[in-house]
């Protein structure tokens, strides 16, 4: 897990990291960073951004017997 690295340090550290582990990066991405963080090499990229401004709806089943 690469919480919050600058673009610069996720690529070293995924030069540095042996490939039979994976990468992820995360913290702080956006949209506009997405592609930049792709081309680093992590394996894995999580953004909250896709549910933090998300609306929930609450859902719920009741069961009458």
């Amino acid at each position: 897990m690469l919480d919050n690295f600058s673009i610069e340090d996720l690529r070293e550290a995924v030069r540095l990291i042996p490939h039979r582990y994976e990468t992820e990066a995360s913290g702080g991405i956006t949209e506009q960073d997405i592609r930049s963080i792709a081309e680093t090499g992590v394996d894995y990229i999580s953004m909250g951004a896709l549910t933090h401004s998300y609306k929930s709806l609450d859902i719920n089943l009741k069961i009458i017997s």
